[in-house]
């Protein structure tokens, strides 16, 4: 019986062999689970073979929950590689279950300290719970629409065409009726989506045409105008590993030609596949095994355009792109940026995806685009809608199988506002107000407002602007601002109060030491920015006139005014102003002052016309009532005096 027992098993491990020789893993997964359940735990070093053939053919399944299992078998029985413990701490983070990662790949890194995937996944183990705690501005659901009941990836807009979009599925509508070794499911087929007129997808079909075949056919990529597709094919073999190739198909209205494999290079026993066609159509961009890489899957591209002299050109995209793990499923964004997905960087777990701007001939800027495009599982193959951030990508998070689904992504745009108002100084809108605008990204740009004298621009972020806010009868205030260069949705507010040429101009917070003409630092404020409006206006010239109440002689009134008014013009003329410009003018309690229409909206007693006399406020039986009057009256103003100084020299 033991010797029988024993023949079974090491038939089920042959079998299992043979299966992984051909790349047929989940067929080979089966064949070494039944082996290793009637394997003896007396008999470790057995086991510890078979767990670790198990678990690569979970790795390269993608069925991280079980490989975690098989890796910690091989571990525990003392599988001499030490690459168990490396791809358990991989299973473990795309798993994601960071913390025993984390430990994982420690214990791995004290063997082999040096190791740079292990160092990268320790990082992406203690990064990946922040990058969820601080995810960026995608938005991200399930696309419903889209999945059917088994795996569904690599969705692809049919060019520029927004109401089609190609997907990869082994549904049970696929082609043939066999079972993929390779994946356990059925092989899959290109199927075809369509928007109806209100902009809803319709029922999922098979693409029209002689495309599909009874391998696995997907990865779809199309040029521009929709004309012709290229995508993936891999075929079997019950006695030879066979790789991916990239085929061509051309469309004839809603039909596709029978396709035409891409002969990239000669090498039967390399893969290529994930074409991506460049936005100027000149490159196919694409995934290979091909020698002269950095290990693993590279990302490379293939002249397709019309110059002879570039015919045949293969070029690799080069270590800023290309790592020694895999890099795969390329694409482009609506400026041309460069997606793809690797696990030779920090990611989250499994395949990331990066975006990538080429800064020069060979150098490339990359990064993660984190949660919640990424997760801990497999994140690839986006599309974007011509000219847009927003459609489609593949992930397998979520799904303990392992199998595949279609996400919807939308990044918001990033819109700055700047707002506001023109209104006169103590009064109303002015409706006929314009701003005047430059920036420091050379922006030079006159608008007027609205009726309400409100005015909304966008804003570039993190330009450097100076507005003029004018108004015919008014003198010309400024502003400035910054904007941000953050991203996403941002107001700012800068409102132009333009004091009146023909009318008193109340200077606001100007204080004075009591019974005494010296000012308070408090008035330093106010008097700082009369100062920048008459450099703002240099051809004006001003009268600085200073008010007392009625309380007092009215020469010590007159007196004490005219000091305060002497005082503010000597700040003035201190602060850069030409004293030509200036006069001070005390008036003690000669000027009451007029109540404005403005005035009675806070002042609820007080009448458009009143004067603020003696007789008026006495009148007031209100305590508090008179005394806010008497503090109206006490108050400094200017009065344009000419706008032409300066003019005639």
């Amino acid at each position: 019986m033991m010797l029988a027992a024993s023949c079974g098993v090491d038939r089920a491990i042959k079998k299992g062999d043979k299966f992984a020789a051909i790349m047929e893993y989940y067929e080979a997964a089966q064949e070494y689970k039944s082996a290793y359940r009637r394997i003896s735990p007396k008999e470790r070093k057995k086991r510890g073979v078979v767990a670790w053939k198990l678990a690569e053919c979970y790795r390269k399944i993608n069925s991280p929950v079980f490989a975690v299992g098989a890796y910690q078998n091989a571990v525990r029985y003392g599988y001499p590689d030490s690459m168990a413990q490396l791809y358990l701490a991989d299973a473990q983070l795309e798993k994601g279950d960071y913390k025993a990662s984390q430990k994982s790949y420690e214990a791995f890194l004290e063997r082999d300290p040096h190791n740079r995937m292990a160092q990268i996944g320790l990082q992406a183990a203690k990064q990946s719970q922040e990058w969820k705690k601080n995810p960026s501005r995608y938005i991200v659901a399930k696309a419903k629409e889209l999945n059917g009941q088994r795996s569904d990836y690599c969705p692809a807009y049919v060019g520029e065409d927004t109401t089609m979009i190609v997907t990869t599925s082994t549904r049970k509508d696929a082609t043939g009726k066999d079972i993929s070794g390779i994946t356990g499911q059925k092989f899959a087929d290109l199927f075809l989506t369509k928007r109806d007129e209100k902009g809803k997808w319709q029922k999922t079909e098979k693409i029209e045409g002689d495309v599909n075949s009874e391998y696995e056919d997907g990865a779809p990529a199309f040029t521009r105008d929709g004309g012709v597709m290229y995508f993936t094919r891999c075929t079997t073999d019950p006695q030879y590993p066979r790789y991916a190739a990239i085929y061509r198909s051309n469309r004839s209205d809603a039909s596709w030609s029978k396709p035409e494999p891409v002969i990239i290079s000669s090498d039967t026993l390399t893969a290529f596949a994930h074409p991506a066609v460049s936005p100027d159509g000149n490159w196919l961009y694409f995934t290979s095994t091909m020698a002269g890489g950095y290990g693993g899957l590279d990302i490379w591209k293939y002249y397709i355009g019309s110059s002879k002299a570039l015919e045949g050109i293969v070029e690799n995209l080069g270590p800023y792109i290309n790592t020694e793990g895999d890099e795969q499923f390329p694409s482009f964004g609506p400026k041309g940026e460069l997606f793809f997905s690797s696990d030779g960087y920090p990611g989250m777990g499994g395949l990331d995806i990066y975006s990538a701007v080429q800064e020069n001939d060979t150098v490339w800027s990359v990064n993660n685009l984190g949660a919640p495009v990424n997760s801990n599982g497999d994140d690839f193959g986006m599309t974007f809608a011509p000219g847009l951030y927003r459609g489609y990508f593949s992930s397998n998070r979520g799904d303990a199988r392992g199998w595949d689904h279609i996400y919807s992504f939308k990044l918001p745009e990033t819109v700055h506002i700047l707002h506001g108002w023109i209104y006169e100084k103590d009064g109303y809108e002015l409706p006929n107000g314009i701003i005047h605008m430059i920036g420091n990204d050379g922006t030079n740009t006159n608008f007027g407002v609205m009726k309400d004298g409100s005015y909304r621009v966008r804003v570039t972020p993190g330009v450097e602007y100076v507005m003029l806010g004018t108004c015919k009868g008014y003198l010309n205030t400024m502003q400035e601002l910054k904007a941000d260069s953050t991203e996403g949705y941002n107001e700012y507010q800068r409102d132009f109060a333009l004091p009146s040429i023909t009318r008193p101009v109340l200077i606001d917070n100007i204080f004075y030491e009591f019974d005494k003409a010296t000012l308070t630092p408090e008035s330093t404020t106010s008097l700082d920015e009369l100062v920048k409006l008459l450099e703002l206006n240099p051809n004006v010239t001003i009268e600085l006139a200073a008010h007392c109440d009625y309380r007092g002689t009215d020469k010590y009134n007159e007196k004490l005014s005219q000091a305060r008014a002497e005082s503010v013009v000597r700040y003035l003329i201190e602060n850069g102003i030409e004293k030509e410009r200036l006069t001070a003018k005390g008036y003690g309690e000669s000027k009451p002052k007029e109540v404005t229409k403005k005035m009675t909206e806070k002042y609820k007693y007080l009448k458009e016309g009143d004067l603020l006399t003696e007789e008026f406020i006495n009148a007031l039986e209100n305590e508090e009532q008179q005394e806010e009057c008497h503090q109206l009256n006490r108050r400094t103003e200017f009065q344009v005096l000419r706008t032409t100084y300066g003019l005639y020299k």
